[in-house]
């Protein structure tokens, strides 16, 4: 067994604090690492490795062949919660499942082709599955990771705010943010609102009057606006505004003036990447907007890539570029090691759902009982389909 020593917190040559780095004067840089490290910022002067990622990750384009958007920014996926449909689903295929002592339950998939006149079997991943609709609860098992709704957290920052309680306590859209928000998507009522709501409440106005919500490229996107969400006098948590927002996983944070943000300003086990966007020339033909990215450091890199300099005019290509980068930054936090364990939890019992289904029907396919207290004909039922096969 491998043994990981971390370094402890006296080993590290501490970063700045965002207070000595305000009181340096200009340049500010527009996000600082925290004082022992933890996080990664995304270097727009190096090329990163960008997907292709290891273990099956490529971009949405490669695996449909039509997701790139107008102006070629890609939506990333994983290849491999698409590989039963893609290579198994309506060919010509045989299923299996057994249960193995060292490695818990296991289904396996086989199909066989011939390539160049050489013959080839192709398993992917034992019993074979009689079950005529094995296929889709194999595919169904396999997708249980595809999503098409996302939220994130929309959060103001004034120049010098250094503090979760100060970025909450922000009530003021200024011309500049709105326009900002209107980039993002729609203005919506929450009130009966029918679409993807991302945890707001829609029926009794708890969470707020309106939020910003847009559909982009078939995906459902709810914007938990700081601004929109309730405030309480006297509450200096503002925790209405963090139980969405510190809820979240990644977060967009737009700032007025220059000014430096620290990741782990909020307290969150949840929020793992940041996208800052910062305005200049606000309200004008000349509009545009530098970002920096920066993410928990057991967050692998995701694209698009930042250009060199990361400024974007304001416009449709700015918009398609910021949307791809938070829906492919959500993507990429799942593979941190949280949200990878939970996931390979969530995996490891539905597999074991899949087995006991497969098994189950197989089993009554087959007439055999489950158990001794399920015999079929004191129910009057038949033994299956071979029963009714002559020989």
């Amino acid at each position: 067994m491998k043994v990981l020593f971390l370094p402890l917190q006296d080993d590290y040559i501490p970063y700045p604090q965002i207070k000595e780095v305000l009181q340096r004067g200009e340049p500010y840089p527009q996000v600082i690492l925290p004082q022992f490290g933890g996080y990664w910022i995304e270097d727009p002067d190096v090329s990163a490795a960008i997907p292709n990622w290891e273990n099956g990750f490529c971009d949405e384009e490669d695996e449909e062949g039509s997701n790139s958007g107008q102006f070629g920014y890609r939506l990333e996926s994983n290849y491999a919660i698409r590989a039963y449909r893609k290579n198994f689903l309506g060919r010509e295929h045989l299923n299996f499942y057994c249960t193995a002592s060292n490695h818990g339950n296991l289904v396996l998939s086989l199909r066989h082709e011939e390539r160049n006149d050489e013959e080839h079997i192709l398993i992917f991943v034992f019993v074979y599955v009689c079950f005529l609709q094995g296929s889709q609860l194999i595919v169904n098992y396999d997708e249980h990771e595809l999503n098409n709704t996302f939220k994130f957290g929309v959060i103001y920052q004034k120049f010098g705010q250094t503090s979760e309680e100060e970025l909450f306590g922000n009530n003021e859209e200024t011309p500049a943010f709105t326009e900002f928000l209107r980039m993002l998507g729609d203005c919506v009522e929450l009130q009966d609102f029918k679409g993807f709501r991302g945890g707001l409440d829609v029926s009794h106005g708890q969470t707020g009057s309106q939020s910003v919500y847009t559909v982009f490229r078939g995906q459902e996107l709810m914007f938990h606006i700081s601004t929109k969400l309730p405030y309480t006098e006297g509450d200096a948590q503002q925790v209405q505004r963090k139980r969405h927002i510190g809820n979240d996983i990644v977060a967009a944070v737009f700032q007025e003036d220059p000014t430096p943000f620290v990741p782990d300003m909020i307290a969150s086990n949840f929020l793992h990447a940041f996208i800052l966007v910062q305005v200049e020339n606000p309200g004008t033909d000349d509009t545009t907007y530098k970002v920096s990215v920066t993410a928990r450091e057991d967050v692998p890199q995701f694209g698009p890539p930042l250009p060199s300099p990361p400024i974007f005019k304001k416009g449709p290509e700015f918009r398609e570029f910021l949307l791809t980068k938070l829906i492919n930054a959500e993507l990429a936090c799942y593979r941190s090691s949280r949200f990878a364990k939970l996931e390979e939890r969530t995996r490891t019992e539905l597999l074991d759902n899949l087995h006991n289904e497969l098994h189950k029907r197989t089993q009554a396919i087959l007439g055999h009982p489950l158990s001794a207290d399920e015999e079929r004909m004191e129910n009057g039922g038949h033994g299956g389909i071979l029963e009714s096969i002559k020989v």
